[in-house]
């Protein structure tokens, strides 16, 4: 695996914390109710949806830092009610992804992780973990933003990787996140 590829790695983990934390802050219009409140999608609320995003990055999280949380990770599916509870948390979370990204090397890319399913241990390659865990994110994420259409807040642009032309639009962003341009691509 090439340097090239971690650097990729890298970059999909900001951009996903990146479109977490646009999410969130655009939830943050929202009534508590209007955040609970059901709606179509396979978890039947802004909530639900966010909160499984949570649930399921920590199970895998852990697990890619050599954890055995495992199932216990969803013993509570809504273990952040509020979006003043969820947004930190996942924020936190998003870091802990970050910080293993830019630990990645080529060989730990190549590595495997073991995952505590608790009836077995199933081990999976690194860098196919993450592809599944940043797909997951963005699955959700876009169930979560149609959701969000239905409401009076308008749902964030989600759909950008960060496009080398539209930097300045997302310097804020990236300011309040603690990060540059630089940060992202660092070699």
């Amino acid at each position: 695996m090439s340097a090239g590829l971690v650097q990729t790695y890298r970059a999909f983990a900001h951009n996903n914390a990146w479109a977490n934390h646009r999410l969130l802050t655009a939830c943050a219009g929202l009534s508590q109710a209007d955040f609970e409140a059901r709606r179509a999608g396979f978890f039947p609320s802004l909530q639900r949806t966010l909160n499984h995003i949570y649930v399921i990055d920590l199970f895998y999280v852990d697990a890619l830092e050599g954890g055995w949380l495992g199932p216990r990770a969803w013993e509570n599916e809504v273990p952040n009610p509020s979006l003043s509870e969820l947004k930190p948390a996942q924020a936190a979370m998003d870091r802990r992804l970050l910080a293993i990204c830019d630990a990645l090397t080529p060989e730990l890319l190549d590595g495997t992780v073991r995952i505590n399913r608790h009836t077995r241990v199933q081990t999976e390659r690194r860098d196919r973990l993450l592809m599944h865990l940043f797909q997951h994110q963005i699955h959700h994420r876009g169930q979560a933003h149609a959701m969000l259409a239905e409401t009076a807040v308008a749902p964030p642009q989600l759909d950008e990787f960060f496009a080398e032309g539209e930097a300045p639009l997302r310097a804020d962003e990236f300011a309040e996140l603690g990060w540059t341009e630089e940060t992202v691509w660092k070699d």
